[in-house]
């Protein structure tokens, strides 16, 4: 099936879509969010919020603004931002046990591996090193322009421009 047959059925409705959807992007974005989650039974629980909200949200997808890939990927990263920002996800990670300490110790090790799964990390590596870490802290880690900025200890207009840059950077990477 293709993308484009895909997308006619999830406008439809058609149950068999979100099946069909779900096999040809699961993976991808499990990885995305695992990354961004590190806690696999949340990210589950993020993936499935994920899928949910691409079916009821499909009109607004908008194939003039850009890829639907694109568009679940954005979905998928906003969904675990607001997971990491919730209440009872700060207070459940308040209360962890000696065992999930070994646990967070070898997935901080894994998370670059992770990362590469998905493809981007070749790219990323290619920029520079002030795009590197500002990609970083943007999009694998999940902080907003104004936390990098003061991550960083930079302005945050200095920071949405070195953005704008890097993913211009990025993308010219990846059309070779």
């Amino acid at each position: 099936m293709t993308q484009e047959d895909l997308l006619v059925l999830i406008y439809k409705k058609d149950e068999r879509a979100f099946t069909h959807l779900y096999d040809m992007y699961s993976k991808s974005l499990f990885a995305v969010i695992n990354v961004l989650v590190k806690n696999t039974e949340e990210a589950e629980d993020v993936l499935q919020d994920v899928f949910v909200k691409i079916w009821k949200n499909i009109d607004s997808y908008n194939e003039s603004k850009g890829r639907f890939y694109t568009w679940i990927l954005n979905i998928a990263r906003n969904t675990s931002i607001d997971k990491l920002r919730s209440k009872n996800f700060n207070n459940s990670q308040k209360n962890l046990s000696s065992d999930n300490f070994v646990n967070l110790l070898e997935d901080s090790t894994k998370a670059a591996n992770k990362v590469d799964t998905i493809g981007i990390q070749e790219f990323v590596k290619r920029l520079k090193p002030k795009c590197i870490q500002i990609i970083d802290l943007l999009f694998f880690k999940g902080y907003t322009q104004q936390e990098a900025a003061e991550e960083l200890a930079i302005p945050l207009g200095t920071v949405k421009t070195h953005n704008r840059n890097c993913i211009n950077d990025l993308r010219t990477y990846l059309k070779v």
